[in-house]
């Protein structure tokens, strides 16, 4: 017999990169609405406890969708942003760097410091950050003032990329690669840190072998076992 589990069971809820329901009508919104049918409430008193939720790529895209993020009134009853097409078009698989623009609020970024540069891969084709036109500016400063913008895509020596391609690998507006509600306990970015975690998946493996055990990815993980282990 299968024991049904509570979502109120784990002290973490991750939503991983991939194409839920083939990425029909846009990405994660089905599968965002399929959530809230079927795990609302759990998902409204795990929210309300503020345990943490981690979306990376498609999880991005579900937590937009679902009205999680950016969460500027707690959850939405419909997307304040979007994550669309990638301007250039087209599918994009290729290692970015970040600048990390948090202060100190993001759970899941804690260890890093503020204005550092990580590097780690994307993989989607619908990753462009946007706020509604009429809104853009004033969604911008709300961002920032309330310390909600993580990530933005930069250069190697982290000069930010003034939405320019290919630094800027998707066109996302003001180079917004990750963000978080304004708990900090909910976090979303398109770059995929499970995929940076070990020396041996970093694409100059050959050259950080024996020097380096660890791909930036690690940090992200650590930052919240870290939080965690500090709750106990």
């Amino acid at each position: 017999m299968i024991k049904k589990r509570n979502l109120l069971e784990y002290d973490v809820l991750v939503f991983p990169g991939g194409f839920s329901f083939g990425d029909y009508v846009r990405s994660g919104v089905i599968f965002a609405r399929h959530l809230s049918a079927q795990l609302g409430k759990e998902i409204e008193q795990f929210v309300d406890e503020g345990r943490p939720i981690l979306g990376i790529c498609n999880g991005f895209q579900i937590l937009v969708e679902y009205g999680l993020l950016p969460g500027f009134s707690g959850v939405s009853d419909f997307p304040e942003a979007a994550l669309t097409t990638n301007e250039p078009a087209g599918f994009k698989c290729k290692w970015v760097y970040l600048k990390h623009e948090n202060k100190g609020k993001c759970a899941f970024t804690s260890a890093i410091p503020k204005n550092r540069t990580v590097r780690l891969p994307i993989a989607h084709g619908e990753g462009r950050w946007l706020f509604p036109k009429e809104k853009e500016q004033q969604l911008l400063k709300k961002l920032v003032d309330e310390d909600m913008l993580v990530f933005r895509y930069c250069t190697k020596e982290g000069e930010v990329a003034d939405e320019k391609y290919p630094v800027n690998p998707n066109g996302s507006f003001f180079d917004i690669a990750g963000i978080c509600n304004r708990e900090g306990n909910i976090f979303g970015l398109m770059p995929h840190p499970e995929r940076a975690m070990y020396w041996w998946q970093l694409p100059d493996w050959t050259i950080v072998k024996g020097i380096q055990k660890y791909g930036d990815g690690k940090l992200i993980f650590q930052s919240i076992i870290d939080n965690l282990i500090r709750k106990c």
